[in-house]
């Protein structure tokens, strides 16, 4: 693994040049310059400078080599050239998840799947199914329930919550541990609180709650860090597994991941978080040619000494054609608005004796800045709440004075759902990124006013035209699996803001449909150091381009819900075809 001094980085009218000044070269008489794919008899958004628009395109070798009109790129085709006709579908760039968490998702398809779960009932009907095909002691693991979105409230309820009786009659021998949509909570039966440790006079650890009913008993709602334990508790029953198993397993999660991913048209993955081990395994299957899916890490989980001695160990930035890049950290600060664990300025509405949660100290968050600063390496920090937001901001501003200046560093705050308006020209002038979610907007559109109050929900969350306005970036992206990975669905909550009930949540922060083509390609792209490579349809750039099968630029709202990826082609190889 480089060094930072050792990774040259290429301009992309640098790239564009060398592959220009290799296709003079190649023209000479007699030789060949056939494509090894080209594209044609469509609509190609380039998401260049001018979003210029195409009608086709050729890949050699891996690299987009053409683009232009039919009759252009026609003299790329070969006798061994794949010519996909697009009869007149739309192609765009590979669709780049701009935040997301791989591992997890892969995960997220080998446990049950409570995202369509419809009440509290449905979901302990599920537990009970999976129980009578388990072994007694075997855990039961899910992830995905939401009880804002259920048909109806649980019984009994406690905060909005059930409780884990229903849930541990059915599951007497097996622990149970459900994960919150939002990943910021989760739900324990009587077998899985016993496992972590957990009794009626216990005590969360810092940044967590143990929600407890009237009677003082755990109800088994278990906030933000109050997971851990439980969740050592699992890690521990697994401990026993051989290391044949353990690779196996990874290898399963990867695939899985890169097949869901690839199916909706993404090509590239920003993943929010992952330690050097976890590292070390994704490098030998990118150096073993296994991963399908280029991924953008940050690093997580690791105190700041062990950054400090080990970063420049795994200092991988982008050099091209790369399926593994790590040159960044993912810090969180405080937790998720629907678990209440949102740091704010002003307590909750619906929990007025609660401004939320610290899941890191501004102390801690500020030793990761200045060891990120010492070894070249950006700093992503989650921040959901106003007074999360304010602090990160402050943080980031005092390490940059302190370095004499902030030089193209691009560092993120990972959601930024709620900022106080005070602090949106404050992204622009410390030049940090707005990374958010644009389906996170309607996900949670119906219950945010009751969290925040109808003046806060209107003027503080998910400000997107706003930050636009103010010159800030945003790159978009899912969170998955706390929401799928669709970038369609999440075009079409960007552009619409369209609720699941139908209405609008503040209309007036819309992104244009060029503002959400470019959020999720050319932005994620430049937030990721990779803008000379990827993010648009350009000669000299990788050959990462998806088809749909309809203009989502042109048809009308009603008509986005039903765009389907049809093609998915990363360096010039499909690798996905509906």
């Amino acid at each position: 693994m480089a060094t930072p001094a050792a990774k040259p980085v290429l301009t992309a009218s640098l790239v564009g040049a060398v592959i220009l000044l290799a296709a003079c070269t190649d023209s000479q008489p007699g030789a060949d310059t056939s494509a090894d794919l080209v594209l044609r008899g469509g609509t190609v958004a380039t998401v260049d400078a001018e979003n210029s628009m195409a009608e086709a395109l050729a890949i050699a070798d891996g690299w987009i080599v053409a683009v232009g009109s039919n009759d252009e790129v026609d003299a790329y085709v070969g006798p061994e050239t794949e010519v996909i006709e697009l009869d007149g579908r739309f192609a765009a760039p590979g669709f780049i998840e701009g935040h997301g968490h791989y591992m997890s998702l892969g995960n997220s398809k080998t446990i049950l799947d409570l995202n369509g779960a419809a009440n509290w009932d449905a979901i302990v009907k599920m537990v009970a199914e999976a129980v009578a095909n388990a072994e007694p002691g075997q855990w039961i693991r899910g992830r995905g329930w939401h009880q804002e979105k259920w048909d109806r409230p649980p019984d009994p309820v406690v905060e909005g919550n059930p409780t884990h009786a229903s849930l541990s009659v059915v599951s007497p021998d097996n622990p149970v541990l459900l994960g919150h949509a939002s990943g910021h909570a989760g739900f324990a039966n009587a077998a899985a609180l016993a496992a972590g440790g957990y009794d009626r006079d216990s005590e969360p650890p810092p940044g967590g709650e143990l929600v407890r009913d009237e009677n003082g008993e755990l109800t088994g709602l278990l906030r933000e860090t109050a997971q851990r334990p439980v969740s050592a508790a699992f890690a521990r029953s697994q401990s026993g597994r051989t290391a044949e198993e353990v690779d196996a397993q990874f290898r399963r999660e990867v695939a899985l991941a890169a097949e869901e991913a690839l199916s909706k048209g993404v090509t590239s993955f920003q993943d929010a978080g992952t330690s050097f081990s976890t590292i070390d395994r994704l490098k030998q299957l990118e150096d073993e040619g296994a991963l399908p899916v280029r991924l953008y890490i940050m690093v997580r989980g690791q105190s700041n000494e062990q950054m400090d001695a080990r970063l420049a160990d795994y200092y991988m930035p982008s050099e091209g054609d790369d399926y593994l890049t790590v040159r960044s950290i993912k810090r969180q600060i405080d937790g998720a608005l629907g678990s209440h664990g949102a740091w704010l300025l002003e307590p909750y509405d619906d929990k007025p004796e609660s401004t939320g949660l610290v899941l890191e100290t501004v102390e801690d968050i500020t030793g990761t800045a200045h060891v990120a600063i010492k070894h070249g390496y950006q700093v992503n920090t989650h921040a959901i709440g106003d007074r999360a937001n304010r602090e990160v901001l402050d943080i980031y501003q005092a390490v940059f004075d302190s370095a004499g200046g902030a030089d193209d560093l691009r560092w993120r705050i990972e959601h930024a759902q709620h900022v106080h308006p005070d602090d949106i020209p404050r992204f622009a002038e410390l030049g940090v990124f707005a990374s958010m979610q644009g389906v996170h907007a309607t996900s949670d559109g119906p219950w945010i006013p009751a969290r925040l109050g109808d003046d806060r929900a209107e003027n503080r969350t998910y400000l997107w035209r706003a930050f636009m306005d103010a010159g800030v970036p945003i790159n978009n992206g899912t969170d998955v699996p706390v929401e799928d990975i669709s970038p369609l669905a999440n075009f079409r909550s960007s552009v619409t803001r369209q609720t699941a009930d139908g209405s609008i949540f503040y209309p007036e922060q819309n992104m244009t449909r060029t503002e959400a083509l470019r959020s999720y390609t050319i932005n994620n792209a430049i937030a990721a150091f990779e803008e000379a490579y990827k993010g648009s349809i350009e000669v000299g750039k990788l050959g990462d381009v998806v088809v749909l099968d309809r203009d989502i630029l042109t048809v009308p709202d009603a008509e986005l819900a039903d765009v389907r990826v049809d093609v998915t082609i990363v360096g010039g190889e499909v690798r996905y075809a509906r």
